[in-house]
This record gives C-alpha cells, sequence and structure tokens, in this order.
C-alpha cells in the first residue's frame, strides 16, 4: 500500500520530483510527461493532474538544459491533442449514459454541468478557452463530444487550443 501512496504522490506533485524523475528515468522521463498530460486531457476521472504548473516547469527545466526544450513541446503537445480527442470521443459515445446518472464516485455532476453552462456561453471557442481552465479543460471535450460537435471543428479548436496552452505555458517557464 505505501508505493501505492508513494507513486500517486509523484503523479501528483510531479513538478516537485521532475528532477528526481529526470535523473531516474532520463529519456523514459518524456514518456512520463506524456502520460501525466494525456491522462488530465484526456481521461474525464483525473482532472486533479498538476496539467498547467507541470508544462511550467518543464519550460524551466528545458531552460536550464535538463530537458531539451523541442521534444518536451512536441511530447506535451501531443499529449494535449490526443488526450482531448479521445475526452471528445469518450463522451460522443459514452456521454448521454453519465448525464443520465447522479453523482457517482467516478463522475461529478456538477463539474459536467458548469462545463456545459461554460460550453453553452462559449460555443467552439470552449475548447481553446477551456484549456486555461482547470477542470473545465478535462471537461470540455467531452461535453462536446457528448453535444455531438462536429468532429472537425473540434479538431481544430482542439489543436489551435493546445497549441497556445503548451506554448504559452512552456514559454512562461522556460524564461523564467
Amino acid at each position: 500500500m505505501e508505493i501505492i501512496l508513494q507513486v500517486a504522490d509523484y503523479f501528483l506533485h510531479v513538478g516537485d520530483y521532475l528532477g528526481i524523475i529526470i535523473d531516474a528515468f532520463g529519456p523514459l522521463t518524456y514518456v512520463i510527461l506524456f502520460i501525466i498530460i494525456f491522462a488530465e486531457t484526456g481521461l474525464v476521472v483525473t482532472p486533479f493532474l498538476p496539467g498547467d504548473s507541470l508544462i511550467f516547469i518543464v519550460g524551466a527545466f528545458s531552460g536550464l538544459g535538463f530537458l531539451n526544450v523541442f521534444t518536451s513541446y512536441v511530447v506535451l503537445l501531443s499529449a494535449a491533442i490526443l488526450g482531448d480527442t479521445v475526452n471528445y470521443w469518450f463522451g460522443n459515445k459514452l456521454g448521454p449514459k453519465v448525464f443520465s446518472r447522479e453523482n457517482s464516485r467516478v463522475f461529478n455532476k456538477a463539474y459536467l454541468e458548469k462545463t456545459r453552462e461554460f460550453y453553452d456561453k462559449y460555443g467552439a471557442k470552449t475548447i481553446i478557452i477551456a484549456r486555461f481552465v482547470p477542470i473545465v479543460r478535462t471537461f470540455a471535450p467531452f461535453v462536446a463530444g457528448i453535444g455531438k460537435m462536429n468532429y472537425s471543428t473540434f479538431i481544430k479548436y482542439n489543436v489551435v487550443g493546445a497549441f497556445m496552452w503548451v506554448t504559452s505555458l512552456m514559454l512562461a517557464g522556460y524564461f523564467l
């Protein structure tokens, strides 16, 4: 049980441990970063993962030369785009069942409703804006899938939003 808690602590506070992770895992650090950003954006059950702070810290470590800035950027951008795409498809296929239930251990209906209100207010731009709003970021593609947003519209906004999110946070960390 202690090992599970230790691993959970690493994932929840990966920014605090990034130097240790780089030393311990070397190039596999990029795989770990991909998994965390993919999970944070792609799995509705993991909105608690540290997306913004992790991207910022990766930018800082890249600026200091501990990580390759180009590799880090491509990994994080790919994870963000693929994560949101998977999340969209989960919403498209599973969403109506989720909205018909009360709260469960996995889905908090209040989060879904908050995201739907945000989506109703801002439309397709929600996919871009939500990148910068924790919790909403995780649920926006899911709600877009539920609402049957046109996939080509979704992917366009997804790519633009991921580009803006990863670029701005990495640059802020890099030039800190």
